[in-house]
């Protein structure tokens, strides 16, 4: 909830997990609607830029969700995120660095200036992708938004 509060987001919007592996998701997902055939055209994406839209279990907290009842989820392929999730031993929030209807940050630069010099920043290099994930749905395939 906090940051939703720092980003200054609706709650109903949703939030994106990004994970080390899909172990790591699935307190959070049900993934027994999908076939394998489902299954394994979102395993053939991942690690990688691409997030699939999960139907989301029960006790997924609604900060998460939003308005949903399905979440958004990716494993990633970046090495720095790999650790701090693997340290962390959870999947992480993944959101853009800015402040809601801001351009997003690009650079720590652009971080701390949005955010105030106080703001924690783990600066390391990012993936190089001038655009968002892809966003798809993991039963239909339907494209939320293009990468």
């Amino acid at each position: 909830m906090s940051l939703l509060a720092l980003k200054q987001r609706p709650v109903d919007k949703g939030l994106i997990l990004i994970a080390a592996s899909f172990e790591q998701l699935k307190p959070y997902i049900d993934d027994s609607m999908l076939t394998d055939e489902q299954r394994a055209t979102v395993f053939a994406r991942w690690p990688g830029p691409v997030t699939f839209v999960f139907p989301a279990k029960s006790t997924t907290p609604d900060w998460l969700t939003g308005r949903f009842s399905s979440l958004a989820v990716r494993v990633t392929d970046h090495p720095v995120v790999i650790a701090l999730c693997e340290a962390y031993g959870k999947p992480l929030v993944s959101t853009s660095a800015n402040l809601t209807g801001q351009p997003p940050c690009r650079t720590t630069a652009e971080v701390l200036a949005q955010f105030g010099d106080n703001f924690p920043v783990v600066d390391a290099t990012t993936g190089g992708r001038l655009n968002p994930s892809e966003i798809l749905d993991a039963l239909t395939g339907e494209r939320f938004r293009q990468g």
